[in-house]
Formats: structure tokens, sequence, C-alpha cells
């Protein structure tokens, strides 16, 4: 959650408490804040509504921790889907193509596990060693919520330097996932990280904006 959210999530606290008859002090506010502030408030509150659901554990009022360990579980399954979709890119997009996920973490993740390239010539033998060490990280930077990364991941191909000083556009990336927040992660990414590549120019951007047909759901 953003700081701007912090009224929002007051309000939705006090309502929750109120369902159950308590009152929610400032203690409690700064407590919960704080141990739920990296996640999204739409997770929190269907996280709050699941346990208020709950046969047995809604009947009480939750405690940050019951809250935590539903979150975790919706990151551990957040996760899992997010490799569903890097294996997918992994046979549709292939190594020499750059590209972009519609889940920052994603990026991040696979930057940590030593680039596009690489994840893509993982051997068969290798797929469920990497898939764990893969879903790991992307728990891992999902629970963080804020966090650099890559705003594209770069496959294997001539560096940007060699297109532009021939006067030529940079290869369009290949979108993976919902085009509008893959295009938002392209947009507020970083081109920085472990590995350091070119920003795009601002035509490419202006052409990525409006391309049409050029994401990939994988």
């Amino acid at each position: 959650m953003r700081e701007s959210e912090l009224e929002g999530f007051r309000d939705l606290l006090t309502d929750v408490m109120a369902y159950y008859g308590k009152d929610c002090s400032e203690f409690m506010l700064t407590v919960w804040w704080e141990a739920l502030h990296s996640f999204e408030m739409e997770q929190i509150s269907s996280s709050l509504r699941r346990h208020a659901t709950d046969p047995d554990r809604g009947r009480f009022a939750p405690r940050v921790a019951d809250i935590i360990k539903v979150l975790q579980g919706t990151t551990t399954d957040r996760a899992a889907l997010a490799w569903g979709k890097v294996l997918g890119a992994m046979s549709s997009v292939g190594a020499y193509t750059d590209v972009v996920f519609d889940d920052p973490a994603i990026h991040a993740a696979i930057e940590d596990l030593g680039g596009w390239p690489k994840v893509c010539r993982t051997e068969t033998a290798e797929l469920s060693y990497l898939q764990h060490r893969f879903q790991e990280a992307h728990r891992a930077y999902t629970e963080r919520g804020q966090f650099e990364y890559m705003r594209r991941l770069p496959g294997d191909r001539s560096p940007d330097h060699e297109y532009l000083s021939h006067g030529l556009k940079l290869p369009r990336p290949a979108l993976v996932g919902a085009r509008e927040k893959a295009i938002a992660v392209l947009q507020n990414g970083n081109a920085g990280g472990k590995t350091l590549i070119s920003s795009l120019p601002a035509h490419a951007m202006h052409l990525l904006a409006n391309a049409t047909g050029q994401e990939l759901q994988a």
C-alpha cells in the first residue's frame, strides 16, 4: 500500500473491528499498517473477507497474524501463476527477443536468476529447481511491495547502440500478459540493474504504446 492509502486502510480496519463489536485504536492501526503495508489494499480486503466467512476462524476478530497467514498463501498462488507465464514465454518468445511481462516481480525474479536468455536455456532436468527458485524470489518481491526492476528483460540480440548507430529502430519487445499492465511495467521500470541496458528512445516507446497485437497470452 502507498502512504496515500492509510486513511482508506483505517476505514477498512475500523469497519472490520466494528463487525466484531471492537474498537480500532491508534496502536492497533499502527501495528496492522506496519505489518501489512507491503501488500496491496485489494489483497488485504479480500483476506479480511475470507477470514470473516471462515466457519471456524470467522467467529473471532482477526489478528494481524491471521491475515498475514492468508496473504502469504495468496503470494504463493501468485508466484505459481507467474511461473506459468514465464514457462509459456520461454517457448513462445524465446531467448533472442526482449520481453516485458505484466508483473514487475517477474522481472526482478528473472534478473536474480541470471537474465532472460539464461532462463530460456535451462535444461529440462533443471526446470523443477528453476521453478522453485523463481517462485521463492517472486513471493519475496511481492511481499516487499516496492523494489527496483528492469523495465524490459533483454534477449540475446545485438546491443542497443548497434541499432541506434545505424539509425535503426530497436526491435519491439514481446508483451506477455495484459497489454496495458505490461506497458506500465515498461514505463515504470528502470534501465539499470545487475545488467546495464539502455532505455528505449522516445520513438520506440511511442511505437510500443500504439502497437496492436503484440502482447502474448502466456
